[in-house]
């Protein structure tokens, strides 16, 4: 059975150091792309998405996404400070696991953007999302119709959409866009203290359990200034 998240972990705590000099006072997730902060539009396609909670952590400039998101009520923020510790993308989640339950739960960049297709990513990624054979399921973009993305790729996806990720000097089709459904059971011995998240990613796609779904719409990498210019530049044309 498909699982319907209520909850969602926020990717909030970067240094953007990429995004300079947008970032020297401004925390990544507050940069403005098409007249709304990064962070908003993350939100918004989560509430839209019938998630009632979020949780957002924060570590660089914490206070000015706390101000930020203080009187969101669709979805509800909850944070989870990070401000005295470096713990990583995985560990990240792994502090924040206690807020988030124990299903399954949409976890998301702050700093990823897409335009939708016909219809909602996210929802079809819940519609998607099986829990007796997966432990995680990645939002997947194509790398030749992506824009602002100049890399290899992260994974080859199979007919039945497991992934494989790249190998050294190899080059693959998609790229991990940056919105996922995680099974917190992936945790279960995870490390202590900072370390990243594609580590879960290797584990669940050791015992076949990771697996990817394609993008439907037009997915933007916004890593530097010029980049949102371009990132702009395709929201412009989409609602032309």
């Amino acid at each position: 059975m498909p699982v319907k998240p209520t909850k969602a972990m926020v990717l909030a705590a970067g240094l953007g150091l990429r995004m300079r000099p947008l970032t020297e006072k401004m925390p990544k997730p507050l940069v403005s792309v098409a007249g709304q902060p990064l962070l908003d539009h993350v939100l918004d396609k989560l509430g839209q998405a019938g998630v009632a909670e979020a949780v957002v952590n924060v570590h660089y400039l914490p206070d000015q996404i706390i101000d930020h998101v203080a009187g969101r009520k669709q979805p509800r923020v909850i944070i989870s400070d990070e401000r005295d510790q470096v713990l990583g993308t995985g560990g990240g989640v792994v502090k924040a696991l206690p807020l988030l339950g124990d299903a399954p739960f949409f976890h998301v960049n702050s700093d990823t953007l897409w335009i939708d297709g016909v219809r909602s990513n996210l929802e079809r990624l819940a519609e998607n999302f099986d829990p007796a054979r997966m432990d995680i399921l990645l939002l997947m973009a194509p790398t030749a119709s992506s824009i602002g993305y100049s890399g290899r790729g992260d994974y080859s996806m199979q007919p039945d959409g497991t992934l494989r990720a790249r190998r050294e000097n190899q080059v693959v089709p998609f790229v991990y866009a940056g919105a996922a459904i995680i099974s917190p059971t992936i945790f279960a011995g995870a490390p202590k203290g900072e370390f990243s998240l594609t580590k879960m990613f290797d584990r669940a796609g050791e015992q076949e359990r990771l697996f990817g779904l394609r993008l439907d719409g037009l997915w933007m990498h916004v890593g530097t200034p010029d980049a949102v210019h371009a990132a702009e530049e395709a929201f412009l044309e989409s609602v032309a």
